[in-house]
């Protein structure tokens, strides 16, 4: 099997199901029990809540435990909201957001809030002139996708970050969960006061993620009940799964020192799928993280070249597996000019750094070969 489906989910690291299992069986006290059992659990989460603090270079008081990017995002944006709703109304994001946050937005909208949208340009990254004549008195959040989960556009965060730096009211939230572990990130410098990731996407398990918020910004919580995770997220805490997102963090970041052999593979495939014929690749390699390439094959649906390549043993996905099974044209891409054609007939290739090389070239020959019998059928 060869699976380039990475940004949809990942396969769990070994070490990690390892950790989990281990934790789930020796240590399944509930954290908020009065009783030495609860407070060992207790004190295994806090370690592992200081040790993605540390690795992220931030407080262990700023690391939310929650579920993943779309409940991370769901609290970052609306709890900011309506936790500032006195001091203005008016939000800012951009046209090519995952769903956790645009339909945030539409939902925020029809509660009284004004959004703007920004544009993104051919290569899928906002203008920061457009962003910086966007802001009123009345801005309180910026929130923009770090990479772009369909074509991996990275969005110049270090110079927004720059541009409300001394916007004592304006806060800005970043959606890291392609990013992490692939796009170098330090959070305290880029002035960045909520940020969203997700366990599944680095070798986590699925139902664990993080919201790191500066320790100053108060949240309206979603989820209320007991007090858990600083009144934030109320629920008994998924300790199993926030010490094997830990391991799984420190491994991401290890591979991150070196990335070397994924990008030698994502600019094979670009390379080797731009001199297709009939072959028109949406993801721009200067502005693009590593593992994520997005392309559409003249005349062919997104679903038809998925479905083929699962035959041959290969797993890729239409633009966004949230949204795939929808057969719609992706938003992303028409916000980026491409026709409604090209847009319904996108793919996307993700890697990870379990991929090989060899991977790669086995795909692009079964590719041809797909593409050829489609042509002589549509012949």
């Amino acid at each position: 099997m060869i699976y380039f489906d990475n940004s949809a989910t990942t396969k769990p690291n070994d070490a990690v199901l390892e950790t989990y299992t281990k934790v789930a069986s020796n240590y399944f006290a509930n954290p908020s029990s009065l009783h030495r059992f609860g407070a060992k659990s207790k004190e295994l989460l806090d370690t592992s809540r200081k040790q993605i603090a540390t690795m992220l270079g931030v407080l262990s008081e700023e690391i939310i435990f929650t579920s993943g990017g779309s409940e991370g995002n769901n609290l970052a944006i609306k709890g900011l909201a309506y936790s500032y709703k006195n001091r203005g109304n008016h939000i800012i994001t951009s046209r090519i957001e995952h769903p956790s946050v645009r339909i945030v937005m539409e939902e925020l909208e029809s509660n009284g809030f004004r959004v703007t949208y920004l544009q993104v340009n051919k290569n899928g990254v906002i203008d920061l002139e457009e962003l910086k004549a966007a802001l009123t008195k009345e801005t309180i959040l910026i929130s923009i996708m770090g990479v772009n989960n369909q074509v991996g556009s990275i969005q110049p965060l270090q110079e927004i970050g720059e541009t409300i730096a001394n916007r004592e009211h304006t806060f800005f939230h970043v959606d890291f969960v392609q990013g992490i572990g692939k796009v170098p990130l330090e959070i305290g410098q880029m002035a960045i006061d909520l940020l969203t990731f997700s366990g599944h996407k680095f070798h986590a398990l699925r139902g664990t993620g993080v919201l790191f918020k500066k320790k100053n910004i108060h949240l309206h919580p979603e989820i209320l009940g007991g007090g858990q995770e600083m009144g934030y997220r109320s629920g008994t805490e998924n300790l199993a799964g926030g010490v094997a997102l830990a391991k799984a963090l420190r491994l991401a970041l290890e591979n991150e020192q070196n990335t070397s052999e994924l990008i030698e593979i994502r600019d094979y495939l670009l390379s080797e799928i731009a001199y297709m014929p009939d072959m028109t690749v949406h993801t721009k390699k200067s502005v693009a993280a590593p593992h994520i390439i997005c392309f559409s094959a003249k005349g062919h649906r997104g679903e038809v070249l998925v479905h083929a390549l699962e035959k041959e043993d290969i797993y890729i996905s239409t633009t966004s597996a949230c949204s795939s099974k929808q057969k719609l044209a992706s938003s992303t891409l028409k916000a980026m000019g491409v026709t409604d054609e090209e847009a319904t007939g996108a793919v996307r290739v993700s890697l990870s750094y379990e991929n090989r090389l060899s991977e790669a070239k086995i795909f692009i020959q079964k590719l041809q070969e797909i593409i050829e019998n489609l042509n002589k059928v549509v012949k």
